[in-house]
Parts: structure tokens; C-alpha cells; sequence
């Protein structure tokens, strides 16, 4: 890094926390630059700045990574809850360095969180103008008809908050519940759950099982597994950066042809063949 950037930056971009929650850590005087604890995120910093959070030197920033994380229910995702219930970051594996989750998923919902390390990926990833499909299995209380769903795929208001048009699949019916798939490309809190009641329907178990191109597949709940740089390069179009964040990967150039040279077979233009006659 050889530029000044604002110190909540820097501080997601090595992935302590969130921006915002950068902001939040500073305000509580958690964190030091050059030996003098600040109060306010309006400064910038460089690549020479010493910079400490609760008394921890900041690490040097890794190369973007990006986990698929089989989510079980009964976790919150959040750092810390002011409720002392256990987190998805008390589950990680110990060899896990210091991630953020993409997004949530609520406390009793499962599946597919993508964790990251990089501040500026999970932005990237978080950002609507992205516009990835996530799909849920979801499990209902009742017997709905696929005519039920058909508000869903319009789009529906609740309590004044609109709510895109879903992609909604009746999957089967099992005993007193009915499975369904349903697809979605924003993220509101508790959104399935709230436009299912609204259409008069219990959801009793929601999986998540793909965000955009990464699906859970044979995953177990509580099992983390790295996307390949690879595979991340080729489906987010990003790849590290000398200083370690990611970047938008540039399109390489076709590389122009050259012109043959020397005489030409007919000694004026292209090689012909025998003329046609007229």
C-alpha cells in the first residue's frame, strides 16, 4: 500500500471488522496509531503508521480468501451478542485466520455463509448492484397450492416495505409440511420468513444452499471449506493486489495480427485459384 486511506479501512481491509464496526471499535478507544489512542475514524493513515487494536500490532494484510461455511442453526452471526448465545465464530475451525461473514443468516436459519477476509470482497459480494440469486430450501407448515405463490413471484408489500419478486418452486409434499424452493436477489432481514406469513404460511427449517455461483453441495453443518484462487479469480473476476486486497481484474487485450509480408503468391493481392469463367 503506498497511498493514505481512512483507518476504518484499513482496518477491514486486513479483516479486523466490518467498516462500520471499525468505526464503532475506535469510538470505544480500542485502537492506536503510532502510539496514541484515537477516538475519531476521520484520519488517515499510511504504510508507516503503526497502528494497534486493544493493544494487538495489525497484522500485514493476506491476499483475499473466500470459505464456504456449512452454517448450523442455533448460531448468531455476529461477532459478539449481547445476549451471550453462541456465535458462528465460536465454532471455526482454530486454524481459521480473522474473518467476516458475507451477509447473514438468522439464528435459526442453516446453510451456506460465505466468510471472508478481505473488507473490500465482502463489500463486493454484499453490494445489490451484484445481483446474485441465493436459493433456500424452505419447509412449511401446511399443504400450499403453487397458486399460492404466485404473489411471491410478483413481488408483495409488508407493512409498507416492498419486496422484489422471488423465484418460488413447490418441491413436494411431506406429511404436514410442504418443501419449496425459493430464489431471491436481496437481502431484508428475515425476508422468506416475512413474506411467507404474509401468504399465510409457517416456515420451520430454511436452508440456504447456493449464494451466486458457490452452492453448499455435500458440506456438513459446522465443515468450512476455501474457495480455490482460481476458481475466485474466474467467478468474481478478482485476484490479489500487490498490497493484498482485491481487485477488479482487467480483460487482457487481443493482440492485433500482423499483416503477412514479402511478395504475395499471385505477385499482387491474397494467394487466388483458378479464375472463374465469366
Amino acid at each position: 500500500m503506498s497511498e493514505m486511506e481512512r483507518i476504518a479501512k484499513r482496518l477491514s481491509r486486513v479483516g479486523i471488522a466490518s467498516r462500520r464496526e471499525a468505526e464503532r471499535m475506535i469510538e470505544a478507544k480500542r485502537v492506536s496509531v503510532n502510539g496514541k489512542i484515537i477516538d475519531s475514524p476521520a484520519l488517515n493513515v499510511g504504510p508507516d503508521d503503526k497502528i494497534t487494536v486493544d493493544g494487538k500490532a495489525l497484522a500485514e494484510a493476506d491476499r483475499p480468501r473466500l470459505w464456504l461455511y456449512h452454517k448450523p442453526a442455533g448460531l448468531v452471526t455476529t461477532a459478539k451478542d449481547e445476549k451471550g448465545r453462541e456465535t458462528v465464530f465460536d465454532k471455526l475451525p482454530a486454524d481459521l485466520p480473522r474473518v467476516m461473514s458475507v451477509g447473514r443468516l438468522d439464528l435459526t436459519s442453516e446453510g451456506l455463509l460465505l466468510l471472508t477476509n478481505d473488507g473490500g470482497l465482502k463489500r463486493k459480494l454484499e453490494l445489490p448492484a451484484t445481483g446474485w440469486l441465493r436459493k433456500y430450501r424452505v419447509r412449511v407448515k401446511g399443504k400450499p397450492l403453487d397458486a399460492d405463490l404466485v404473489p411471491l413471484r410478483k413481488g408483495i408489500v409488508i407493512e409498507g416495505e416492498r419486496f422484489q419478486a422471488m423465484e418460488a418452486t413447490l418441491d413436494r409434499q411431506q406429511g404436514a409440511n410442504a418443501w419449496l424452493t425459493v430464489g431471491l436477489r436481496e437481502g431484508k432481514n428475515r425476508e422468506i420468513r416475512r413474506a411467507m406469513a404474509e401468504i399465510g404460511l409457517e416456515v420451520n427449517r430454511l436452508i440456504r444452499v447456493s449464494y451466486g455461483p458457490f452452492r453448499l453441495g455435500t458440506l456438513k453443518p459446522g465443515e468450512v471449506e476455501e474457495i480455490k484462487p482460481r476458481v475466485l479469480r474466474d467467478q468474481l473476476g478478482i485476484e490479489a493486489a500487490v498490497e493484498g486486497h482485491a481487485v477488479a481484474k482487467e480483460k487482457p487485450k487481443r493482440p492485433l495480427r500482423k499483416k503477412p509480408s514479402g511478395p504475395r503468391p499471385d505477385g499482387q493481392g491474397r494467394p487466388t485459384g483458378p479464375r472463374r469463367p465469366r
